[in-house]
């Protein structure tokens, strides 16, 4: 039987975030997500999807010139197959990325894998569940990501990085969350804190706007 995956999308953009922000890349968005943070933009991924196989997936990525992918959601760690995907697009040749909320563990994610790690702040309602042995499993090409929805999540995740020494693991980023924290205010917190974190912005949004789907 041929290995499937629930996928919600596959499309071709300019990636928006993480330390490779700018770079065309394809999009496979899985389906389901086991947390429901109250900013969620991808909230059509909870449930859309139809089941793919790997090479249905391949084929799709292959339609289009870059060498980079990126494995989102949803939440695909949620699916046990996502990391057999990810092994072939490694196999093929490409640069691959894996978006995860951070409440799974990487274990089982290729080491190759570039693994942006969200750490869920108490803004989102979901900071409770977070897989913390992941903290101590990342490799130096992987990214630790804090969506901040005030001065309190902020704080949080200062205290969180400095705890666990996670500027010294992998690159740390700080984003506002769209339309509720203003990119000044995050931009000062980080200056006055000294923070040595990287800054992100969602470039998608910027580009096309915040309910434009498919970029």
């Amino acid at each position: 039987m041929s290995v499937t995956l629930k996928i919600n999308e596959i499309f071709f953009s300019i990636q928006g975030e993480s330390l490779l922000a700018g770079k065309p890349t394809v999009f496979v968005r899985t389906a389901h997500c086991n947390l429901r943070c109250v900013w969620c933009d991808t909230k059509y991924a909870y449930w859309q999807g139809e089941p793919k196989t790997i090479d249905e997936i391949l084929a799709k990525v292959k339609e289009h010139e870059t060498e980079y992918v990126c494995v989102t959601g949803g939440e695909p760690l949620a699916q046990k197959n996502v990391s057999e995907l990810m092994s072939r697009l490694l196999a093929e040749g490409y640069i691959v990325s894996l978006e995860t909320n951070g409440s799974f563990s990487i274990k089982d994610v290729p080491l190759k894998v570039i693994k942006v790690i969200d750490i869920k702040c108490p803004g989102s309602g979901e900071s409770e569940k977070m897989a913390w042995e992941n903290l101590e499993m990342v490799q130096p090409h992987d990214q630790f990501k804090f969506v901040v929805a005030s001065k309190e999540d902020f704080d949080w995740a200062q205290e969180l990085c400095t705890k666990h020494h996670l500027h010294e693991k992998c690159p740390v980023l700080y984003s506002p969350v769209y339309g509720k924290v203003k990119p000044a205010d995050l931009a000062s917190w980080i200056l006055k804190a000294k923070a040595p974190v990287t800054m992100q912005m969602q470039l998608h949004k910027e580009i096309w706007g915040p309910e434009e789907r498919g970029v």
